[in-house]
């Protein structure tokens, strides 16, 4: 619905040698084709599918923007040399788009703006370096991506190409119709600069592969990015870093783009160790990896790097401690199950108990610090090796109100105390649970049997409750 009045989005070809064009009511259109074939439309998959266009074109820059009109904006600055020359570029790019069954428009000027008004509007497809003006001053005022209501009112003046705009003063331009207008003119012709948004962000660090023909094994696969990594050593050694997240981009010929993240525990070089994981990750994919008619470009990129430390080891045996194997299996697991589902314990500044840890993703950042607060953990480890998250009722009898249990029914079993220590009183955090949470009282009990426990008292007996209940939080080894 535009203008209180159901319009035509977009026409195909036919409709448009039969005089139907965007814009036009729909009764119009029926009136001139009675067996008119329409569809609503649909915008949100409108913009998906541009998004999917979106990420295919980065096999010719990674730097594609999203246009506000349904288009894209590529900025091929140093890209078109490797396709031979921006007409070989466009060539490719237009005879990819349309074995996808897309009909596009393309053209390449010096600014954003000049080559979104030429693809739309004019007829060449590569404007010659500072000729913008040239290029775009026949062009109709539309060109100039402005609102539909400023160009009805340009055109109801008089003023209908970028040509009347150009030559006209521009202080009345800028009273009348605002200073959008002449922006939008001074960008076209590189005046004013333009900054287009990526998609995505830029990978500092990247390798790819063409093909002739496109591949189709996993082994094949497998084998360019043991190339590519090959290709990124004297990249990394220069930088002194290692990879510590990496992309691999497969382009299908059919258009279809895949990607495939793996996360290292540490900095990482090896190709071997990095096949390994894209190996794991194919793996652990719920589907199996539908190559359809072939990949004809594989690109890896590092999304994120660490510094790389060489290690001098013993000629015999490594000396010290050797955190490589774990990393090793680290990797492989996050690779295959996801870095998010492999987990760590990390201690929190808290004296309750179940609040005292958290699991965090081991390949974390913020987990530099952790190891050293859980090696101090397990020096002084006082806590059972199994806590309760939600502590479980008990029934409890004690030979005084404030001591120890002698006897308690947990589970429906009766459990005869032996040995005991304790209490250990942590008190409520008040400024989280309130003023009236209640303080807890905790013993380390041992049955006859010789089964160890972790109960409390929860309140203070006459002094926050007179009738405390018991509860079981932990076992013992």
């Amino acid at each position: 619905m535009a203008r209180n009045a159901v319009r035509l989005v977009a026409v195909d070809e036919m409709a448009r040698t039969r005089g139907l064009r965007p814009g036009q009511t729909l009764s119009d259109a029926r009136g001139l084709i009675p067996e008119l074939q329409c569809f609503e439309r649909d915008a949100g998959g409108e913009v998906a599918l541009v998004g999917e266009i979106a990420g295919w074109c980065d096999r010719y820059t990674p730097l594609v923007a999203l246009d506000d009109e349904g288009g894209l904006f590529l900025d091929i600055t140093g890209c078109s040399h490797l396709f031979g020359g921006e007409a070989k570029l466009v060539e490719d790019l237009l005879w990819r788009l349309e074995r996808q069954g897309f009909a596009a428009r393309a053209a390449i000027a010096d600014t954003p703006g000049a080559a979104w008004a030429v693809a739309r509007y004019g007829s060449s497809q590569i404007v010659p370096p500072t000729c913008q003006d040239k290029a775009i001053h026949p062009l109709p005022i539309a060109a100039l991506r402005i609102d539909h209501e400023t160009v009805d009112t340009l055109q109801r003046v008089g003023l209908k190409t970028v040509c009347c705009i150009a030559i006209l003063p521009r202080a009345p331009l800028a009273t009348r119709f605002g200073p959008h207008l002449l922006r939008r003119l001074d960008q076209a012709l590189g005046r004013e600069d333009e900054v287009i948004s990526p998609c995505m962000p830029v990978a500092e660090l990247s390798s790819e592969k063409k093909f002739a023909d496109a591949i189709t094994l996993q082994d094949d696969i497998e084998r360019i990015i043991h190339l590519l990594v090959e290709n990124l050593g004297p990249r990394f050694e220069a930088r002194g870093v290692g990879a510590r997240r990496l992309r691999l981009k497969l382009f299908r010929v059919d258009g279809n783009v895949r990607t495939l993240d793996v996360e290292t525990a540490s900095a990482l070089r090896d190709p071997k160790r990095i096949v390994a994981l894209f190996h794991e990750r194919m793996a652990g994919l719920h589907e199996a990896l539908d190559a359809g008619f072939g990949f004809d470009l594989l690109r890896l990129e590092v999304l994120e790097d660490a510094p790389f430390q060489i290690v001098q080891t013993d000629l015999v045996v490594p000396h010290g401690y050797n955190n490589e194997p774990l990393d090793a299996l680290i990797d492989r697991l996050g690779a295959r199950l996801g870095s998010d589902q492999v987990t760590r314990l990390a201690a929190i500044n808290t004296h309750i108990p179940e609040r005292s840890f958290v699991a965090v993703p081991v390949m974390h950042n913020a987990l530099a610090s952790v190891e050293t607060t859980e090696k101090r953990l397990a020096e002084t480890l006082t806590r059972p090796l199994v806590l309760f998250p939600n502590p479980e009722p008990v029934e409890a009898i004690a030979e005084v109100p404030e001591g120890p249990p002698v006897r308690f029914r947990w589970r429906r079993a009766l459990y005869c105390v032996s040995r005991c220590e304790g209490p250990e009183r942590i008190a409520g955090e008040w400024w989280v649970d309130g003023r009236n949470t209640r303080s807890r009282d905790y013993f380390r009990v041992e049955d006859v049997e010789g089964y160890r426990f972790w109960l409390f008292r929860n309140g203070l007996y006459e002094r926050e409750i007179c009738n405390p209940k018991w509860y079981m939080h932990g076992l013992f080894a």
